[in-house]
């Protein structure tokens, strides 16, 4: 007998009794995002290396230890994207849409990173990203943030996510910054933990979010990012947090917030939750004002965020915060007894499709006894049997059967049947 081939470590199956969350979910994203007029992009889930490690940065742990890469039978280097941002500013310079003019922009699907599988981070995940380009000023930094507080009401989340911000400034800034941490850290070289010694040479402001704890001690008597800012990172900060402040959007500074890829500036934040156990993120963004120019298009301001879809909802599940309604059971369950049942069964269930467009209609398939057959209406989680045979044929009714209470059935015509089941539904 041949082995079974299973799922690969990481990459896992979502089943039908897992799916209706993930519609809700998916479902109330797109509705909020339609109320702010974001528009819905599409993007392949692989792309040649280059435009990864042009974009996150080649001395990130994404690029060095995450990325799936492999070369097709050409010979080039393809990669299974790991974020979404970069494909998403090469489509839009790819097909014109950041020419003279504005975008917002979102997506969903999957993304791919080789690292270690844990409780709410897997090797193949799904992230919903949102993008804007062209617009400069924090309005659009405020509308992000904004929105995704709506988005936490809307799911019943805006009591176990709070949001931290930053300003990590220009390029030009975090350079003069980053030699004056670099100076203050080698005097600690010995002391600091082995990820933060590496990124000392390669990406030393990712040291300020090390979780080690001799690491952290060291980080505290270290020079401050605010200090090095410059006057217009600052203006930039002061007015979003005004913006902030005005919508009623509470928030903390974190000056020790920087965001892991390289493309980043400027404004950056994360929505925390501490409900999951250990502080775990949902949400995460910033400002990528020169990601487009580094992928080779015009100069274009940008900002966006990205969030895993498999801890938003392992968040709503652990709080139990699914409504009743998201399920994936029936509504009505048509069923035939005896040869003569099955034809006028399923001209029934579809007469019942189409008057109760709303509802869940299953039909019945496969023969089998009474007994059986309403074993199957009852795992099917449908409110009502409709049993039709030789007899309800002959009378022109059908019996209905309350599966969920202990109602007695009732015989009812076919004609009114749709009209019944409406008022019951």
């Amino acid at each position: 007998m041949l082995a079974k081939i299973q799922a690969i470590r990481g990459m896992n199956d979502i089943l039908p009794e897992q799916t209706p969350v993930w519609q809700y979910v998916e479902s109330t994203v797109r509705q909020v995002l339609g109320q702010y007029g974001y528009q819905e992009i599409r993007m392949p889930v692989v792309e040649h290396t280059e435009l990864f490690k042009r974009s996150i940065g080649e001395v990130t742990d994404i690029v060095e230890k995450e990325m799936y890469t492999f070369e097709d039978r050409n010979g080039d280097s393809l990669t299974l994207r790991p974020e979404g941002t970069a494909g998403c500013v090469r489509a839009s310079e790819e097909h014109g849409l950041l020419f003279n003019q504005t975008r917002r922009l979102w997506y969903t699907g999957a993304m791919f990173r080789h690292e270690r599988p844990q409780k709410g981070r897997y090797r193949q995940f799904h992230q919903i990203g949102v993008e804007c380009f062209g617009m400069a000023g924090p309005d659009i930094d405020a509308e992000l943030l904004i929105l995704t507080a709506r988005l936490w009401k809307a799911l019943g989340l805006a009591d176990h996510a709070r949001l931290e911000i930053n300003s990590i400034g220009t390029s030009a800034s975090r350079k003069v910054y980053r030699e004056a941490l670099v100076q203050y850290l080698e005097q600690f070289r010995e002391q600091l933990d082995e990820d933060s010694k590496r990124r000392l040479s390669t990406n030393p402001l990712r040291i300020l979010d090390s979780k080690d704890p001799a690491t952290r001690d060291i980080l505290r008597g270290a020079p401050s990012l605010d200090d090095y800012l410059d006057d217009e990172s600052r203006q930039h900060y002061d007015q979003l947090k005004a913006m902030l402040d005005a919508a009623g959007v509470p928030y903390t500074e974190n000056p020790a917030l920087v965001r892991g890829l390289d493309y980043y500036g400027k404004t950056v934040f994360e929505w925390i939750t501490e409900s999951l156990g250990a502080q775990g993120t949902i949400c995460a963004g910033g400002r990528y004002d020169g990601l487009v120019e580094q992928l080779g298009g015009k100069s274009t301001v940008a900002v966006g965020f990205a969030m895993g879809l498999e801890r938003l909802i392992l968040l709503l599940e652990t709080l139990g915060l699914v409504p009743d309604h998201v399920n994936n059971q029936a509504d009505v369950y048509v069923t035939a007894m005896g040869e003569q049942a099955v034809v006028p069964a399923m001209a029934l269930a579809e007469t019942l499709r189409n008057e109760l467009p709303g509802a869940m209609v299953v039909s019945h398939c496969g023969g089998g006894s009474f007994k059986s057959q309403m074993k199957k209406a009852d795992r099917s989680g449908a409110r009502y049997a409709i049993i039709l045979g030789e007899n309800e044929i002959a009378q022109g009714t059908v019996g209905l059967k309350p599966l969920r209470d202990d109602e007695p059935q009732q015989d009812v015509a076919q004609a009114e049947l749709a009209g019944v089941l409406a008022g019951l539904l």
